[in-house]
């Protein structure tokens, strides 16, 4: 039996109601049917649908919800007010719950539901039927127009909160930014921390990821991060900042994204094909979290699979998102043992989740 796999950053929503992607279908009927579309650059390409994470045993994964606010002087796409970033959210929110009332997918939001989700996976022989678990995080915390929307959100599901996302946001500063968190920034942390909320990690610049381990006392994660010591960037951490995320008892996903796989990409130049970027990437990202950890209890799997790229910046031998399967037996080559593997593949993120809704 295939290993059961846990991925813990799918922008599902964002495919859905943005690039008007029905979830429910094969990648290739998705792929076909947008066949002559060039608005987006990975149309024809895309690697996700919940048929083919059935396909695949990806059984449970965290799943976002995204809407970037930006000012006048920011050139970044997004909304143009908090207020309509937050309906966005909303919009995505309609979305995942109606997948929830069609038997597709199924939200989790505590230790009770994890577990029974879980046994329902790990016992089926058969996936193809069976609904795929999600927790629910915000990706950038913009559309937050008050901070009470921080325990509104609580109350439908949101489980996990990244501050920030791309360049300079409401309560944090992202990639490619410089900032600290601020009176908004501090303000949201100490909410979430109220209510019991994970942060995630991921995205933050430098300054506001240093002011956000020192202030959050609650369960900290990076679900889609890899290592600045294999590819410099600052989307990238350090490994003085991963050191600092495993002394928390955090659990850091490696995401897909070619460019944050191997050193050099040039967008709209590099290709999986011209690079040979493979999943043998993927295991050196987790590779060097184990090396620091000293152990296979803080790497994982945080694809960013669809996350507005598609195949034609992943890894050249993926193909869809039921790829990960191959993951296992690459570790394996290496010297990985079952529980290590199983630890990497959906373990850490299970025992870490178990923790923090203790």
């Amino acid at each position: 039996m295939q290993s059961m796999i846990f991925d813990a950053h799918l922008d599902l929503s964002m495919n859905a109601m943005e690039w008007n992607r029905d979830l429910t279908k094969s990648v290739q009927a998705i792929r076909d049917r947008e066949k002559g579309l060039t608005d987006k650059p990975d149309r024809e390409r895309g690697t996700v649908s919940l048929p083919e994470m059935r396909k695949g045993r990806v059984g449970l994964c965290v799943a976002t919800q995204i809407a970037r606010y930006v000012g006048l002087d920011n050139p970044l796409p997004g909304w143009h007010s908090q207020e309509q970033a937050w309906a966005q959210t909303q919009g995505q929110l309609a979305w995942y719950q109606t997948m929830v009332k069609r038997g597709e997918m199924k939200q989790i939001t505590n230790a009770d539901e994890l577990s029974d989700h879980l046994k329902l996976w790990e016992t089926a022989e058969d996936t193809s039927s069976l609904p795929v678990g999600f927790i629910l995080s915000l990706e950038g915390a913009d559309s937050f127009y008050e901070l009470a929307c921080v325990e509104k959100a609580w109350a439908y599901g949101l489980r996990a909160i990244g501050p920030a996302h791309y360049g300079p946001g409401v309560y944090a500063y992202g990639t490619d930014s410089t900032g600290g968190l601020g009176t908004k920034g501090r303000a949201l942390l100490k909410e979430m921390d109220r209510l019991g909320f994970i942060l995630d990690a991921t995205h933050l610049c430098d300054e506001s990821f240093s002011e956000a381990m020192d202030l959050y006392t609650g369960p900290v994660w990076a679900s889609h991060h890899n290592s600045r010591a294999l590819v410099p960037h600052n989307r990238q951490f350090s490994d003085e900042q991963f050191s600092l995320l495993i002394q928390r008892g955090a659990v850091i996903g490696t995401a897909f994204d070619a460019w944050m796989l191997i050193p050099g990409w040039e967008r709209g130049k590099s290709t999986p094909e011209n690079t040979g970027v493979s999943l043998e990437h993927v295991a050196n990202h987790i590779d060097h979290i184990c090396q620091l950890a000293g152990n296979s209890q803080h790497a994982a799997i945080g694809s960013d699979l669809d996350g507005a790229f598609g195949t034609e910046q992943s890894p050249g031998d993926l193909g869809t998102i039921a790829g990960l399967q191959k993951v296992p037996d690459i570790l394996r080559q290496r010297g990985y043992k079952s529980n290590d593997i199983d630890n990497i593949m959906y373990k850490n993120w299970i025992r870490f989740l178990l923790d923090a809704w203790k």
